[in-house]
């Protein structure tokens, strides 16, 4: 038996059920890149919500790549269980927020509908990093775009569906949107805005004008780790549930979310549910990225390079721990200046003791990707302050002389936008040009981090150690 809305009532009774009618709900939120984080983070904010009583803000999904998470969910009338793994009694919980699944390349009038559609006050991303179609310096990379700024193409990119959903609100006189980033970016509401902007100053400079009037693009912080799940994973869970879940997801006891109090209309009261709405999210961002993002990248490329497959077996490593914890508390932390509401040596013992938790086996690998997309925010941003500061950071070198021979792709297949480019960087440059190819004064990386000579001594000799290994 699978899961679905006719079978709710055969779930074991362990399972947490939808304290609300799902079907008297209309979809209030329009969410693009529908994976297994959205699953465990927003969606669960959001049946919070309504399960406290708020109405009509079911999700409309959206991908944009793949149809495999629409073939799971769309049999199962968007249902799905959540099943949290700590240190205490495992908690499993179905969730009803999500209606519908669109694959918005093969229906991308649907995804445009939904988009334009009355009810819809909210949209929210998690495209990854790579989703928002950046060059390394930031700005938004028109060439990736090209086939869908001639006039009439079909939408292919956020920008492009984005586009056209607006336009048609514009002309049927609704109101605006609320465009909620909740990718790892720093200040990511702020350079959404500055993306779509571009695109549409490119595209209908009358409809920029109308967006930047009508709608609102507020920062996020996320937190929750979500590994990717296994089928060991969905066969325990169907022996929890008693029925098959294709879209349950995995993850922690812990979640955060905190969001810019901005919108443009109604949102749900994800307050219910835990999120924290503030007045500037630029502090808690940038000790995420840099305290808990930036270790994780580091254990990814360091622990994949010492043959670990697992978060908690590289973080259990004796080399690899002091390091980890070094890279968080002085140089990580020592990036993020005073602020009498962090204290970072609780939150970086409260994120090892996460890092360690067998119960949620978290791969490297799904953790190194992307990298090209990461590093910038994660690592480069940090090391371009402590270096005005006159502060070495050794351990993030470290990490990122790992990255620099993972992009390499000797040991495993390098999954990244910008995978061919970095390849024939090294071909081109090879060992000894490769750390001035990406970080000297016209590197790839140069407007996020110039290398000093300091510290281009102690990549290179990481680099030609490891080579040499």
């Amino acid at each position: 038996m699978r899961l679905s809305q006719e079978n709710i009532a055969a779930l074991n009774a362990g399972v947490e059920r939808p304290g609300y009618d799902r079907a008297a709900q209309a979809c209030g939120i329009v969410h693009f890149g529908i994976g297994a984080f959205h699953r465990a983070h927003q969606a669960v904010y959001t049946d919070d919500a309504m399960a406290a009583g708020d109405r009509d803000w079911g999700i409309t999904g959206a991908s944009l790549r793949s149809g495999d998470v629409a073939d799971q969910m769309e049999p199962q009338d968007g249902l799905f269980t959540v099943s949290e793994r700590g240190s205490g009694s495992p908690r499993t919980r179905l969730i009803g927020a999500v209606q519908r699944v669109i694959v918005a390349p093969r229906d991308p009038a649907a995804a445009v509908a939904a988009l334009a559609s009355n009810s819809t006050h909210i949209v929210s991303f998690t495209v990854t990093e790579k989703g928002y179609c950046r060059t390394p310096a930031g700005q938004l990379d028109l060439s990736l775009l090209e086939p869908e700024l001639v006039k009439g193409a079909t939408p292919s990119s956020i920008y492009g569906f984005l586009a056209a959903g607006l336009a048609h609100r514009r002309a049927a006189g609704l109101a605006g949107l609320t465009l909620v980033s909740c990718d790892n970016l720093a200040e990511n509401g702020t350079v959404l805005s500055g993306l779509l902007n571009t695109y549409l100053d490119r595209v209908d400079p009358g409809l920029a004008a109308w967006f930047r009037r009508e709608c609102a693009c507020p920062s996020t912080m996320v937190d929750r780790i979500v590994p990717a799940v296994t089928d060991a994973d969905r066969q325990q869970i169907a022996e929890t549930i008693g029925m098959d879940d294709a879209a349950a997801v995995i993850t922690e006891p812990f979640r955060q979310w905190v969001i810019e109090d901005r919108f443009a209309g109604p949102r749900p009261r994800w307050e219910v549910g835990g999120a924290q709405l503030v007045s500037d999210v630029r502090q808690h961002e940038a000790a995420k990225l840099r305290m808990l993002n930036g270790a994780h990248s580091a254990l990814a490329y360091l622990g994949l390079a010492q043959g670990y497959d697992f978060v908690h077996q590289a973080i259990a490593d004796p080399t690899l721990r002091p390091l980890i914890e070094r890279l968080m508390r002085d140089e990580a932390g020592g990036s993020l200046g005073s602020d009498p509401g962090l204290d970072v040596d609780a939150y970086a013992a409260q994120l090892l003791a996460r890092f360690a938790n067998p119960a949620l086996p978290h791969r490297l690998a799904q953790i190194a990707i992307d990298g090209s997309q990461k590093i910038p925010q994660r690592w480069l941003e940090p090391l371009a302050i402590n270096l005005a500061a006159g502060r070495a950071c050794p351990a993030t070198l470290k990490a990122l002389a790992a990255w620099m021979l993972h992009i390499r792709g000797d040991a495993r297949p390098v999954d990244d936008p910008m995978a061919a480019q970095l390849a024939a960087l090294w071909q081109s440059a090879g060992t000894n040009g490769i750390v001035t190819a990406l970080f000297g004064e016209q590197g790839l990386f140069a407007d996020r981090w110039t290398v000093s000579a300091d510290s281009r001594a102690l990549l290179q000799a990481e680099v030609d150690q490891r080579t040499a290994a």
